[in-house]
């Protein structure tokens, strides 16, 4: 029997984000099309692979077999695509990669010019974005490869890879800011002064601010709104070092930072990278500082 890629991927998303509703979200269709299509597939397997008794479909004994069996299938899938686009060997004309500001500016540097080298015919370009709006112009097909901070999770159709570096994060303020002179901050005193924090062009529910709060979707503006002393904001230091000016910034003594991030590098397991796009992802991988 063939089973629909599509309610495979509906009936592991669901399970993934608990509910029809945050699966249709996450897969961009109607939350009927979602619940249609694993209802399908329970009718092809013939078992009920959720219990819809309560607010939330749980998953049945069954389901819970068989989801291991699904993953398989959907993980067996992508990586047959992904050899597919190898073997042809046909190199993108454009490769679209988006990018946080988490990514140290010299590791670019390299990178971009490694790409030149292998690559002098392939159009580049670098978009920048934070978080769910480098995972929403994945999905879209506007980029081919991502990169951001770590996420415990992804949506089905979002391939990912933790990758070998981290990035250092610290806490920073204007000279001139009340903030600087002050001894033993703790971060409850913190909440007491505009923070300075990222936010994306995707409205995002779990981000409730706990203070008085800027926001910006991405560290480079941040960084210039810190500078001019409007509040303090946890940034990227490989980029305040690279971009802030002298004396513009000081980073300041927080209990827990500065603290290091693991960065993933994502792309669209629906539209895989190509011949440079594999190859990015493979020098990405094998970093080395």
């Amino acid at each position: 029997m063939r089973y629909s890629p599509e309610a495979l991927t509906a009936f592991v998303e669901t399970v993934a984000a608990g509910s029809f509703s945050a699966a249709a979200r996450r897969l961009r269709k109607s939350q009927s099309t979602i619940s249609t299509a694993v209802a399908n597939l329970e009718a092809d397997l013939g078992v009920a692979l959720f219990d819809r008794t309560s607010r939330h479909p749980v998953l049945t004994p069954e389901g819970e077999r068989a989801l291991s069996y699904v993953q398989a299938i959907l993980a067996a899938s992508d990586r047959l695509d992904e050899l597919a686009i190898w073997l042809a060997g046909e190199t993108e004309t454009r490769l679209t990669f988006v990018l946080s500001d988490t990514l140290p500016p010299d590791t670019l540097a390299k990178l971009l010019g490694e790409f030149d080298k292998r690559w002098p015919h392939t159009e580049f370009e670098c978009l920048m974005g934070e978080n769910e709006d480098v995972i929403d112009l994945l999905q879209k097909g506007r980029a081919q490869v991502g990169l951001t901070e770590a996420h415990e999770r992804y949506p089905t159709d979002i391939g990912a890879m933790r990758l070998p570096m981290q990035s250092l994060m610290a806490i920073y303020v204007a000279p001139g800011h009340p903030l600087a002179a002050a001894a033993g901050i703790e971060e409850a005193q913190l909440r007491t002064w505009r923070e300075l924090r990222l936010n994306t062009y995707l409205e995002n529910p779990n981000s409730a601010a706990r203070g008085p709060v800027w926001s910006a979707p991405n560290y480079l503006l941040l960084l210039s709104m810190a500078e001019q002393g409007f509040g303090w904001c946890a940034l990227p230091c490989a980029l305040v070092e690279e971009f802030s000016g002298p004396d513009k910034l000081m980073r300041l003594s927080v209990p827990g930072w500065p603290r290091t991030i693991p960065l993933d590098l994502l792309w669209n397991k629906k539209q895989p990278p190509g011949v440079a796009g594999s190859w990015l992802r493979h020098y990405l991988a094998q970093w080395q500082e």
